[in-house]
């Protein structure tokens, strides 16, 4: 009696391990299935714009990812990338930049080129104004720029940049501005995230008068390899915590309608008899005029005001940027978003949003700069 009800639980287990073993089976392929669906490839060529020679080696990257490749002898590229949409940038030494907005409805396109220039022309401009440059820019003005540029937080000071030799600078007394421009890509070793970045930076300035910075390039993230299983734990939590607030996680909190549940709330900012106030929303999406395209996966949002709050509940602001800004709150982080007036904003699902030059952020943002970065194909 004791052996047939054990042999009983024996077939009544084979039968449910069984069963688990495929739903198992069926979850994978599932999984599989969907992993595939949500990616798209991106082919081309890039070519010399006056010969029409194809460029080998060139370098392809999606901006602001880990995903990059080159061209080969026929100066062909293909790259698989996440559904959303990027700035693909394309450089060779000698050559000016080429860029394109490309999404997931560009996978079907497959005449992609891009005709790269040569940088003869730039560099005779260059020169014309070398008249402005500091000879010893790096010793007079680095730590502002790295300052400016990588920021002051606590990941900036895991930062460096390792061929600093590459940068110039310029300071022009009539304009009371500072300008920064690099011969190649920047190569920025941060430490505290575990990114190395290959910054191609196209100009940094500072204006004295406005106490105001505006840099613009385009970035390429490598994951470093981790020592151990600690140092990549201590990398992922970093990640986490510069991830979290930030404006991709803000636009990615639009685009699916999660702004309350991510710990987000927005504010208009209106100016009432000369003091600015910040007004609360009864309607948050209303307000912001959110239309979304079910066709092309995009959010466009076009806010009642120009200037719009943003503030972030889930995390204090760090301890070194209340020591600069006493009158700030200690509370949460605190944002300003500046919006061209009845201009749309379009939102990617994976938080990339066009047209960046339209759109300034102030406040807390601007306290996290490159260190702070995290890839756009980053999921927490």
């Amino acid at each position: 009696m004791y052996f047939r009800i054990s042999r009983n639980i024996i077939q009544i287990f084979i039968t449910v391990m069984r069963n688990i073993f495929l739903m198992w089976c069926f979850s994978s392929l599932s999984f599989i299935s969907f992993s595939q669906s949500t990616n798209f490839y991106i082919t081309g060529k890039v070519v010399n714009a006056e010969t029409r020679a194809a460029l080998q080696g060139a370098s392809v990257f999606a901006e602001n990812t880990t995903i990059g490749t080159a061209t080969d002898a026929e100066g062909n590229f293909r790259l698989l990338l996440p559904n959303g949409g990027y700035e693909l940038v394309v450089t060779f030494t000698g050559f000016n930049t080429g860029t394109k907005r490309i999404n997931s409805s560009d996978a079907n396109d497959k005449n992609i080129v891009f005709e790269l220039n040569s940088k003869e022309k730039e560099m005779a401009v260059v020169s014309v104004v070398a008249t402005t440059e500091v000879k010893d820019g790096w010793n007079k003005y680095g730590l502002f720029f790295t300052e400016q540029f990588i920021g002051k937080t606590t990941n900036s000071t895991a930062c460096t940049i390792k061929n600093k030799e590459a940068l110039r600078f310029f300071f022009s007394k009539k304009r009371n501005r500072l300008k920064v421009i690099a011969s190649e890509p920047l190569q920025i070793e941060n430490k505290a995230l575990g990114y190395n970045i290959r910054y191609a930076l196209d100009s940094f300035t500072y204006e004295y008068a406005t106490q105001v910075s505006l840099y613009t390039g385009n970035p390429l993230f490598e994951e470093m390899t981790a020592l151990n299983p600690g140092e990549q734990e201590k990398w992922q939590q970093a990640r986490r915590e510069a991830y979290n607030g930030s404006i991709l996680h803000f636009m990615r909190s639009v685009f699916s309608q999660q702004l309350k549940q991510e710990g987000f709330e927005i504010q208009f900012v209106v100016n009432i008899n000369g003091l600015d106030t910040a007004l609360k929303l009864k309607n948050t999406y209303g307000a912001l005029n959110f239309k979304k395209d079910d066709s092309t996966q995009t959010v466009e949002i076009m806010p009642n005001q120009s200037q719009v709050a943003v503030i972030y509940t889930k995390e204090k602001p760090a301890a070194a940027y209340l020591a600069e800004n006493e009158k700030e709150s200690t509370d949460f982080q605190f944002s300003v978003l500046s919006f061209l007036p009845k201009h749309t904003i379009t939102i990617e699902q994976n938080g990339y949003y066009y047209e960046q030059n339209e759109l300034t952020t102030n406040e807390y943002w601007t306290w996290e700069r490159v260190a702070d970065l995290v890839p756009y194909d980053y999921n927490p």
